[in-house]
């Protein structure tokens, strides 16, 4: 199966857009530049190999899988499909790309040999020409809602199709995508193919400006806890007596609310009780040491997970009254830890983050009212009983420690949960299918994907 060559035709204002929006890259390079270098005063991985993002560096072997994964989350999405991939075409070779330094730490386990990691070349016309001429890729695929406009067009220049996977675009998204047509449209246009999470994002994507959009699911359904982890998890709650809400993936912007709430809702706490304990881990590591000055600047005795040491928490922690989760990849073991999570980036209008993980560590959720960027996930973890919505930080949690403290209604939010994480897999299967089959075999020649990947179904909507 050959992909429909990506060469959208651009009328004048097109044109007219893409040449501006070249020139504006090229105006903001250095300024760009400084921002990574500022970055890297606090995570020194963003000073690296700065010449990819110029397009510079190592010459790759022509032919490899070109898969983007901006960041930490899209990072872990794109786990399972290119585990489907490797098993699809066995002869797989991946050049993986990010944008932020937790994609390219979590990115470096998806390597094997053969493989190779570099940064996204900044979206200027001259670092996508050359990053397009040293690696040469079969095929590019970029994760969610990566729309970069010179990357595809380059790409459609130099004749590389390049894949939307588990893509989404939000109604807010697409307002302001239709805002800048002129420039975006043609760079939707010019996907060869859109395998899109939901119909209602297939849709949306469509309105767009995307053509060869298909429904293919959620790849976050596919993602499984690593059992370690989760294991850890459960260890460091044994013994603990005490009800343990988790903040997860707390955002800017919600710190105050949440340690005010808690601080009222520990006073008020009966004495008869066990105090009940808040794991706190920020979304982004530079946050963390922000985060641990709030906590204490609110008079919360807090322990850091960082540390711990190798035996879990000591008495120290057992007895603190906020945990903050300042380590990378261990997610799983936080909600497995926690009897209820809520659900960072709700109750500021950022959107929300993904509650299909917590769903699948068997870990019942709390919303805030902001939850746009999953918007369907979210309103089918309500449906099944895997989730709860508040209207304000102080009514989540209320909400929290209510089941926290509920056994029964606990175990069946709990059951609830991983039914639901359970029910909607095999969005990664369907992808590789898809993509599986534009890569060219050993000796050139285009073939069918693996018998073993039997043929897509659609995703429920």
């Amino acid at each position: 199966m050959n992909p429909p060559r990506p060469h959208p035709d651009l009328s004048l204002r097109e044109r007219l857009a893409l040449t501006g929006y070249g020139q504006l890259m090229r105006l903001l390079l250095p300024l760009l530049m400084g921002r990574l270098l500022w970055r890297a005063r606090e995570e020194p991985l963003y000073g690296a190999a700065l010449g990819e993002r110029l397009g510079l560096g190592r010459t790759s072997r022509p032919g490899a899988l070109w898969l983007h994964a901006v960041s930490l989350g899209e990072t872990r999405a794109a786990e399972p499909l290119v585990q489907a991939l490797r098993r699809a075409r066995p002869d797989l070779r991946l050049l993986l790309t990010h944008g932020t330094a937790t994609g390219r730490e979590a990115g470096a386990a998806l390597l094997r040999e053969g493989d190779e990691q570099r940064w996204l070349p900044l979206d200027t016309p001259g670092a996508v020409r050359r990053f397009l001429r040293l690696h040469r890729p079969a095929l590019g695929v970029l994760m969610e809602t990566e729309v970069w406009p010179m990357l595809l067009h380059e790409a459609a220049q130099a004749g590389v199709p390049v894949a939307l996977a588990n893509a989404r675009l939000s109604e807010k998204s697409l307002r302001q995508s239709l805002r800048f047509d002129a420039l975006l449209r043609p760079a939707a246009r010019s996907f060869s193919a859109v395998l899109a999470q939901t119909t209602e994002d297939a849709q949306r994507l469509k309105q767009a400006g995307a053509t060869g959009v298909e429904v293919c699911g959620n790849l976050k359904y596919d993602l499984q806890p690593a059992p370690e982890l989760l294991a850890a998890g459960l260890s460091w709650r044994a013994g603990l007596g005490r009800p343990v809400v988790l903040a997860a993936s707390w955002r800017e912007g919600e710190d105050e609310p949440l340690l005010q709430a808690w601080t009222r809702r520990l006073a008020a706490w009966p004495a008869q009780q066990p105090r009940p304990l808040l794991l706190l881990v920020p979304r982004h590591p530079q946050r963390f040491a922000e985060v641990a000055g709030r906590v204490e600047a609110a008079g919360l005795a807090l322990v850091r997970r960082s540390g711990w040491g190798e035996g879990g928490p000591g008495a120290k922690a057992r007895d603190a009254e906020v945990w903050l989760g300042d380590s990378m990849r261990e997610m799983p073991s936080y909600y497995a830890c926690a009897d209820v999570a809520l659900l960072g980036g709700s109750f500021a209008p950022l959107g929300g983050q993904n509650l299909i993980e917590a769903a699948a560590c068997g870990c019942p959720v709390v919303m805030g009212p902001h939850t746009f960027n999953f918007a369907l996930p979210a309103e089918r973890a309500l449906a099944a009983g895997a989730a709860r919505r508040a209207a304000d930080m102080a009514a989540a949690l209320d909400q929290a420690l209510a089941l926290a403290v509920d056994g029964s209604g606990h175990a069946l939010a709990v059951q609830a949960a991983r039914d639901f994480a359970a029910a909607d897999q095999g969005a990664a299967r369907r992808m590789a299918l898809r993509l599986a089959a534009w890569l060219p075999a050993p000796d050139g020649a285009r073939r069918r994907p693996d018998d073993r990947l039997s043929a897509p179904r659609r995703a429920a909507s």
